[in-house]
Parts: C-alpha cells; sequence; structure tokens
C-alpha cells in the first residue's frame, strides 16, 4: 500500500517547535533546501542543522556531514536527496532516534517509508513545508 501523508502529523511538524536536521543543505543558493531551510528558520522557529556533503554552515547554523556526528536529539530529518540515495538517509535517521522524517517533494521511496513508520518515526513523504504550511494558515 502506497504512504499516504497524515494531514495531523504534517500539522505537528510545523507547528510544533522541533529540531530539523536539513540533509543536502549547502551554500548553493540554486537548492531548493537553502530557501525551504530559511522559511524553517525565519517563518515556523524551528531549529535547523545543515547536513551536506562538505558539512557547510547554512544561515549562521553549523553543518555536519553525518546525522550521527549531530549531537543532542533531532527531531525531523529533512531529505533533499535523490529518491534513490533517501533510503540511506532514512536509516540513518532510525539510528539516531530521530522522531520523523521528512521527504521532500518528489523524493518518493516507499520502503524506506515503510521502515521509518514501522520503526516508530513519523513519515511525510513527497510533499513540502512550504507548500503545506499555507493550507494550516502558517
Amino acid at each position: 500500500m502506497a504512504h499516504q501523508n497524515d494531514p495531523q502529523v504534517v500539522r505537528r511538524l510545523l507547528t510544533e517547535h522541533g529540531r530539523w536536521a536539513v540533509v543536502g543543505l549547502s551554500n548553493n543558493p540554486r537548492r531548493a533546501a537553502v530557501g525551504v531551510s530559511r522559511f524553517l528558520l525565519d517563518r515556523l522557529g524551528m531549529d535547523i542543522v545543515p547536513v551536506s556533503l562538505k558539512g557547510d554552515d547554512v544561515h549562521g547554523q553549523k553543518g555536519y556531514t553525518r546525522l550521527a556526528d549531530i549531537p543532542g536529539r533531532i527531531d525531523v530529518v529533512d531529505c533533499f536527496v535523490n529518491s534513490s540515495r533517501v533510503g540511506a538517509v532514512v536509516d540513518q535517521a532510525i539510528a539516531v532516534g530521530a522522531r520523523a522524517v521528512w521527504l521532500q517533494l518528489g523524493v518518493i521511496d516507499e520502503d524506506a517509508a515503510r521502515r521509518a513508520a514501522e520503526a516508530g518515526l513519523d513519515v511525510v513523504m513527497d510533499t513540502c513545508p512550504v507548500m503545506e504550511a499555507p493550507a494550516l494558515g502558517l
């Protein structure tokens, strides 16, 4: 059965303050992750932790190369990676005890979503906080 996003989960993740590890966030202004992470930070009041191959610091936030290197809790792992690579990121999110994974618009991996849900994580797939927030009045 295909994953269906739960509107209550989307609402909770976007309205409750949380710490979002944004995987695929670098200083490349052409990448969607830059604008979406700024939205999370400025409009929704979330804490963000950039995660990229280079470990770039972004928006004044310290960057990391792996989820396992991030100290403290991670509430949401926001995935800006290709669908063919997101499964590994979801597995890392499970391993570090993240509370949720958010697979961005166009990022789809039914098996990874199922693994995350079975591990007790909330799962949102194939949508973007910037698209979902207006429907919630945010």
